[in-house]
Order: structure tokens, then sequence, then C-alpha cells
């Protein structure tokens, strides 16, 4: 498919980073109409299904419709999160030489870094506060290119912000930046060090954390209000980084959880094992989708890729049971994005660039592995708003897709030379993409 000038957007020259840099700091004190009547309180958004209330902007760039921009020290692919007119994100900055070598290994000792939690104004970019959770050298690495120490997205309920940093903690504060409480749950121990990046889900005031790594893996839950846990139940998993999801099935409250070896489903007040299924494949990342509290999609895009669409219901093993596994997919299933659910239509993108859209209910596609109009590659989940689909790239485009049955493309939005990691969010009309190294508000008036 050749790109037509119709919807790609033309930018006549991609600014340096000293010159962005210079812009950033006027642009990021206008003043701004306010961006907290529909807040972005976790990493999928509302229903962890990546869909936003209102609308956001179609066409923009680099330099048309930005409302502000700022830059983010240190290194964090965290996805930010809005509520109370603040947007919170994270980020680990090094701060000194390193004092003594990593565990077991013969590599370079990693430098100390201070852990730190920003609230911006979400109006006008301007800092609210910033917290440093922890100070402390990292017992092992992330990934080199797509990898930081702060990729675990924080989450909200408009009350309390909790923020995981994994091995080095779990932190609350209110949303003034007071410290509620915190938690040292241990070291975590990730297959091939390829970095940390699980997501806390708030649910009432339960807080719940899936830890699967190459140690003792299990699954926490938490009083929220003051991190005391409740109950926490072992797995026999490796390393995983899908966060679960809260579904309720027939007044039953349930905390689904994805991963390699097995699909589970936990009594939410007591831990029980309700339900299990194996049929994933490796590595286990995009996130458990739920389907009107009727069904759940787990997927893996990995080695053995596969697509499970489990209807509920179910007790004990279910693993091959048709009654209660509705249909499965091996093809285009991504590896580390999760998908979109909307109207009925799952969307889905690969780290390829290939898109699909099924009929969740069924499985049936209404377009499959479908290439998009130039070669991009994705680690940012997509999101949506108003029936239209953002897909934000490492090259640093961000592709707009009319959703539906038919595959059309209504815009190509040239950011310049930035990378996408972290996924965007939209919150009261504004999209937010966070790269390596800003935080940009993309909005008209």
């Amino acid at each position: 498919m050749s790109i037509s000038n119709d919807y790609r957007h033309v930018v006549p020259f991609r600014p340096s980073r000293v010159r962005r840099a210079l812009a950033a700091i006027a642009i990021a004190f206008a003043i701004c109409g306010p961006v907290s009547a529909d807040p972005w309180h976790y990493w999928r958004g509302a229903g962890n299904a990546g869909y936003a209330p209102g609308d956001a902007p179609v066409s923009f760039s680099a330099t048309e419709n930005v409302r502000w921009r700022v830059q983010i020290p240190g290194r964090g692919n965290s996805t930010p999160v809005v509520a109370g007119g603040s947007i919170f994100l994270t980020t680990a900055l090094p701060v000194a030489d390193p004092t003594s070598a990593g565990e077991a290994t013969d590599e370079p000792a990693l430098p100390v870094h201070d852990f730190v939690v920003l609230a911006l104004d979400a109006s006008t970019g301007k800092e609210r506060w910033r917290k440093t959770a922890k100070t402390e050298a990292p017992h092992e690495r992330h990934h080199r290119r797509y990898g930081s120490f702060a990729s675990n997205s924080p989450t909200t309920d408009g009350e309390i912000l909790i923020v995981n940093f994994g091995s080095r903690g779990l932190y609350a504060y209110d949303l003034d930046g007071k410290q509620l409480w915190s938690r040292n749950l241990g070291k975590l121990f990730v297959k091939n060090t390829f970095g940390e990046g699980s997501t806390p889900v708030l649910h009432g005031d339960n807080l719940i954390l899936q830890n699967d790594h190459e140690g003792q893996s299990y699954i926490v839950v938490m009083d929220k209000r003051t991190g005391k846990e409740i109950w926490r139940a072992n797995r026999d998993e490796r390393t995983s980084w899908a966060p679960p999801v809260v579904v309720n099935q027939g007044g039953r409250e349930q905390v689904v959880t994805s991963a390699s070896r097995r699909v589970r489903s936990y009594d939410l007040a007591t831990g029980e094992l309700i339900w299990e299924t194996a049929g994933l494949g490796s590595n286990a990342i995009p996130a458990v989708v739920n389907v009107s509290d009727e069904m759940v999609i787990a997927m893996t895009g990995h080695r053995d890729p596969n697509l499970l669409a489990i209807r509920l219901g179910a007790k004990g093993d279910i693993t091959g049971d048709d009654t209660y596994i509705e249909w499965t997919n091996q093809r285009g299933n991504p590896y580390t994005t999760s998908p979109v659910l909307n109207d009925g239509i799952l969307y889905m993108v690969t780290d390829k660039g290939l898109v699909s859209a099924f009929d969740v209910k069924t499985g049936k596609a209404h377009y499959q592995q479908q290439r998009l109009p130039d070669i991009y590659a994705f680690k940012a989940s997509p999101i949506a708003a108003n029936g239209r689909l953002y897909l934000a790239s490492q090259q640093g485009d961000v592709i707009v897709l009319q959703m539906g049955k038919e595959y059309e493309v209504l815009a190509i939005n040239e950011m310049g030379d930035e990378m996408f990691v972290s996924s965007p969010i939209i919150a009261n009309g504004s999209l937010f993409l966070r790269s390596q190294d800003e935080l940009i508000c993309i909005g008209t008036d």
C-alpha cells in the first residue's frame, strides 16, 4: 500500500534535540485548558481495555497541536497515569559511580540510582512535586534498548497512587506526594535480565501484584490503605510480565492471571484457585482482557504463540475443554503489546507492525496481519478514543486508524526523532506521549 498525502502529515524538517529542548522550555509554560475531567488511572485505562472516553486529536506533529513538552530526567518506560489534574510517572536517575559488582556476574557494576516519582500539572507540564522513593544500585540489568529500571507503570484510584519499583519496593502516596506506606517484597530475578515491568492493579480496597520471575513466583493481594498482606499464592511459573485483571462472574470476584505455563483464576477474597488452563506460549506479556465479565482473552506472541478466549464459569483444569475455550488464534498475536477492545472488536498490533481486528465473541477476523503503510516496529501498546486507534511506533510516527470492520488509515503523524516504548494515554481530549527523554501533550483548543 502506498502512502497517500491525504493522510500523511508532512513535516518540513526534524529538529535536533537541542532545538527541541529550547522549544520545550517555552512551550511547557503555556497555559492550556484543564485535563482532569476524564482521568487515566491505569496503564490500560478504564476497564483494562485501552479505550478512553472523549476524544483526541487526529492530526499533529512535532510542532503542530503540541500543548506542551517537557524533558523527563533519567530513564523510565513506565506509562503515566492521570488523576486530580496531575500526570504521574516514574523514572530512574543514575547518581553515583558503581561501588560493587552485580550479583554473580563479571560485567561492570551498576551505578546507584535514585528511583523517582514525578507529578506534573496535566494542563501545563509544570512539575508539581518530585519524590525519591529509594536510592540504591540495581542488582541486575534490563534490556539494553527497550528496558529501564522504571518500567513498572503506576496506578491510582484518584485518591492513592501506587508505585511499583519491583526489587526496590512498593510505595503508596497521596496525590499531593505524601508517602503513606512502603513495602519491600524482595528481589526479583528476571529471565535473561530483560528487566522488571509488573503493573499493580487496584480494585476497591485491594491492591493486587503478580510477580512471576526466575525465583519463587507469586501473586499477592494487599490492603491498599496500609500495604498489609491479605493473601499470597505461590505460582509454578517462570518470568512473565502480564498484569492480572479482575472479573465478576456470578457475583464472585476473580483475579485472572496470564503466564506461560497456565492461565489461572483466583478468588479475590480468599486466594482459592478456581480454574486454570494450559495453552499459551512463552514470555507472557500482553494484558488479559475482560469481555463484559463473560469471557477473558489471554495471549502470547513469542514462541508457540497462542490466544485463548475463555468463557467464565469454569472450575478446575479446563485445558483443551471446548466448553470453555471459545476460540484460539496463532497468527498475528503481539509479543509485547497489549490489545484494545471496543464495540465487540479486539484490535492487536504485532511488534513488527501487523494489525488485526477480530470479532471478540467468535474469533472471526475482520482483517488479519494487515501491513501498515510504512515499515514500523512497536513496543508501546495501542490505545483508542472516539472510534480511532492510536499506534505509537519506535520510529517516532503515531499512526491513527479508523476502528471498525474495515482497515483504514486516517493519519500518520511524524514526531521527529523520538522512540516510543511507553504506551500513550488519553485524558480529556489530550494525547500524552512519553518518549525516551520527553513527555509530550498533544491537544487542540
